[in-house]
């Protein structure tokens, strides 16, 4: 099999996962959460998001975020930023690296955000320019890659052209996100290798949620077909808004458990990750979703 030695993962939990929950998360409680996950050896903690308070409240405390948390040496803290105005309040927080968001679905684009695919694209030029000139670097997100809400199937063809028009604009990774989570490992692969003829794989970056229990099975397809980035969630935080009830990204733990059998590196502590999985979730309070975060607390019990 040809796996890459080592994996980077990008918790992306206190930003995408926390934004789907509907309890209010306190700020300390967040900071505390991208404090443990840095220290159990993430590389990379998706901290949080400059969007309209009105649309996302759970992201309101974003400047205190910013402020409070004790950045690590060699760990980065990604914000979303969705327009011009995102990124300049980002910036004045300190950020040093923002994400921005576009979909491959044309519906999904005009309901999630009221325009088509191309204008979502061009209101992230000015984003593009200041990020630019203010020495930050860029991820791009393309969402819906294998299935949307609205009109089902997607054309790998239009997730490669939408990843590749994020690259041209100067992002340095783009991820690819199974938003609803229908995806399935030959389709996954599939739609990676299309991706790849136009963007370097070294530059991509894979995103799944678990809504059908495929996203282990997709991320090894995907490592199989040489992607190197995962971007997870601790303890699998945040539902998926389009389907009830249903889980959201792959937890963390889980995908971490799988690289260590595999002897994949990742640099991170699988007992710290529990540890931090049991503490977010209790602040929540529930069990943790993850199977390897469940398994694994019962046995220290």
């Amino acid at each position: 099999m040809a796996l890459p030695q080592k994996v980077k993962i990008v918790d992306v939990g206190p930003r995408d996962g926390l934004q789907n929950e509907k309890t209010i998360v306190s700020t300390e409680v967040k900071v505390e959460l991208i404090q443990r996950l840095a220290e159990a050896g993430l590389p990379v903690v998706e901290a949080t998001s400059f969007v309209s308070p009105k649309w996302v409240p759970q992201m309101a405390d974003n400047v205190e975020v910013m402020a409070k948390i004790q950045r690590k040496s060699g760990v980065r803290y990604p914000v979303l930023t969705p327009n011009l105005k995102g990124f300049e309040a980002a910036l004045a927080a300190g950020a040093d690296e923002v994400a921005v968001f576009g979909a491959a679905s044309e519906s999904f684009s005009q309901k999630n955000i009221n325009c088509s695919i191309k204008e979502s694209l061009e209101r992230f030029a000015p984003v593009m320019e200041a990020a630019k000139a203010n020495n930050v670097r860029v991820r791009g997100y393309v969402s819906c890659v294998l299935g949307c809400p609205y009109e089902g199937e997607i054309a790998v063809g239009k997730v490669a052209e939408v990843a590749k028009t994020l690259l041209d604009m100067g992002c340095y990774e783009i991820s690819l996100g199974d938003t609803i989570g229908v995806g399935t490992p030959g389709k996954a692969r599939t739609m990676l290798e299309t991706v790849a003829k136009q963007v370097p794989m070294t530059q991509l970056a894979v995103h799944f949620h678990d809504t059908y229990g495929q996203a282990l099975a997709n991320i090894f397809a995907c490592l199989q077909a040489g992607v190197a980035v995962v971007d997870s969630s601790i303890a699998g935080l945040g539902g998926c808004p389009y389907a009830k009830g249903a889980s959201g990204n792959v937890a963390t733990e889980d995908v971490v458990y799988m690289l260590n059998g595999l002897g994949i590196e990742t640099g991170i502590d699988i007992e710290r990750l529990l540890d931090v999985s049991a503490f977010i979730s209790a602040q929540l309070g529930r069990e943790p979703v993850s199977k390897a975060a469940k398994a694994m607390l019962a046995k220290r019990r």
